[in-house]
């Protein structure tokens, strides 16, 4: 198929989430976890049903359509910082960090993104939560090879390439400069999505003591064997199209059970995978709502 047909200059109008085919959905899936690539993605959905190309072109992010939260809002204060990152990547990570305006000190959260750095979309996620007076630091784990290169293909080649355990030191020890900043209170939460979500049930096994909460959206479970570690109450979020993440669940919460963790679950009806992520057609507005509801009382009642 030429090239042209694949990827022609101008975007379709946006689709609705019932107007895709949930085969589509599924490429995407595979494609947003680096198992097809862009071309792959769009070939392989342009094949499997009719109408399949524009259906495939609508998922696409569309970061002009995440922004909640003006970076100029009066309420806030954001700024890139850097600090030291030892036994990481390169041993330096630079992050968001976004405040409620007035002096503090502030509860504060960790916001852990995609498997693509941090891009606009989580930014945003970071002044969400500033608005709500939570002091946040959103980590761009491509630091240390240039930062989110500005879109999200390369962006998941560069993390993809990344030694995978240095890139989780990297997290963690940005948790543990947020949670020590001389705005932060000291109590610490961490939220994460999609592989952000399975690196904040990692934090929470390996924070231990030092994690006040934890709230993972359709995040990879850990390793059962280190839930014992868990000290923090999770709040957990699953869409219902999500498959692989979820035939994970029935392990994670026996352990979780086993260990007395606090936890909560919900399924979220008629979800994909990503469902909180406002610039694509995944997006699923009541369920996002309400999982963000959710977490913002979970934040405060723990970390208050």
């Amino acid at each position: 198929m030429p090239d042209a047909d694949i990827d022609p200059p101008l975007q379709p109008p946006a689709l609705t989430q019932g107007e895709i085919d949930q085969r589509v959905f599924d490429l995407y899936d595979e494609y947003c976890h680096g198992r097809l690539d862009r071309r792959g993605f769009l070939q392989q959905a342009a094949a499997v049903t009719a109408g399949g190309l524009a259906m495939a072109q609508a998922l696409l992010p569309r970061y002009s359509q995440a922004q909640t939260i003006s970076f100029t809002d009066e309420r806030i204060k954001a700024r890139y910082i850097s600090y030291p990152s030892p036994g990481g990547l390169s041993g330096t990570m630079r992050g968001y960090l976004v405040q409620p305006t007035g002096a503090g000190p502030f509860p504060a959260v960790l916001v852990l993104h995609e498997n693509r750095g941090l891009n606009p979309y989580i930014e945003d996620v970071a002044r969400r939560l500033a608005v709500e007076g939570f002091l946040a630091l959103a980590p761009d784990g491509l630091s240390p090879v240039g930062g989110y290169p500005g879109n999200d293909d390369d962006g998941r080649a560069l993390q993809a390439g990344l030694d995978q355990g240095k890139l989780r030191t990297d997290m963690r020890n940005s948790a543990l400069h947020l949670k020590n900043h001389p705005l932060s209170s000291g109590r610490l939460g961490v939220t994460g999505f999609c592989w952000g979500g399975g690196t904040t049930n990692a934090l929470a096994v390996s924070l231990g003591p030092q994690l006040q909460a934890a709230v993972p959206f359709y995040g990879a479970a850990p390793e059962t064997a280190g839930v014992a570690s868990i000290k923090a109450p999770l709040l957990i979020h699953y869409a219902e199209h999500d498959a692989r993440i979820n035939a994970l669940w029935p392990a994670y919460e026996a352990a979780l059970k086993a260990a007395e963790v606090p936890h909560e679950a919900h399924v979220y009806e008629g979800t994909q995978h990503g469902f909180h992520n406002n610039s694509t057609p995944r997006y699923h507005e009541a369920a996002a709502k309400l999982a963000w509801k959710r977490t913002i009382a979970f934040f405060r009642r723990h970390l208050a």
